[in-house]
């Protein structure tokens, strides 16, 4: 990926919105080459700073915010403490889960290798409000609420009823082997809401890769849910 390719969803005087690429490691990877924080970067070239305020996984696509000063970094950084920032992703999976909408709550723990597993305790428990849609040909789409910022949250909440998002080999999830339509990790940070200095922002982006998401089966479900933010969310 060429800092040229980067998708710069909006810019503001203080920080901006990009559309992350998937399979894109946020950090360099050694000599394989820049993450996507640098590109980001080097792409900015009237900005001498720039600074991350929260990270995807390498599988994810979606939306991200970058500061473009300290003071707003710090501004995010209390928002996102205060779960004063809405977040909504998108998932795809081919498992039938145990239920089709509803709230996952739980302790997470580190499992084998780099995965992480959910607990039945709840002392500092990852939470996350989920809906379900059928897309057809046994694909289900998942739009998903977090209400924590927990490593590999959305894809262990998935996980834990059953429904593994297709291209995630760590939890499970279905691949190409499969399905040649699985061409991808499908997690996608597709939306955000939050008010910074008085000033209520939104923003969302379909994901713009892999098969599935662009099928036209997807684009009909995506179209029927519009804002997320309005919908009836089951309670927390």
């Amino acid at each position: 990926m060429s800092s040229s390719s980067i998708r710069i969803i909006d810019e503001q005087s203080n920080f901006i919105v990009v559309n992350k690429p998937a399979n894109t490691n946020f950090h360099d990877e050694g000599e394989i080459g820049s993450g996507f924080f640098n590109e980001v970067k080097q792409s900015l070239k009237s900005t001498s700073e720039l600074y991350p305020v929260h990270r995807l996984d390498k599988m994810t696509s979606g939306l991200l915010i970058f500061a473009k000063n300290s003071e707003t970094a710090k501004a995010f950084q209390q928002l996102f403490e205060q779960h004063h920032i809405q977040k909504y992703y998108l998932a795809l999976s081919d498992k039938k889960p145990k239920k089709k909408q509803g709230l996952i709550k739980g302790d997470m723990a580190k499992s084998r290798r780099s995965a992480w597993k959910l607990l039945r305790s709840q002392e500092n428990p990852a939470i996350s409000q989920f809906m379900s849609f059928s897309i057809g040909n046994g694909i289900r789409l998942y739009l998903v609420k977090p209400h924590s910022g927990k490593t590999h949250q959305i894809r262990v909440a998935l996980s834990s009823i059953g429904s593994p998002i297709i291209g995630d080999a760590v939890y499970g999830g279905s691949n190409a082997t499969d399905n040649p339509m699985f061409d991808r990790g499908y997690l996608h940070a597709y939306a955000l809401q939050f008010t910074l200095n008085n000033i209520q922002y939104e923003y969302i982006q379909a994901p713009s890769s892999g098969e599935l998401f662009l099928s036209a089966e997807f684009s009909e479900q995506l179209k029927q849910i519009e804002l997320p933010w309005l919908l009836p969310w089951p309670k927390v």
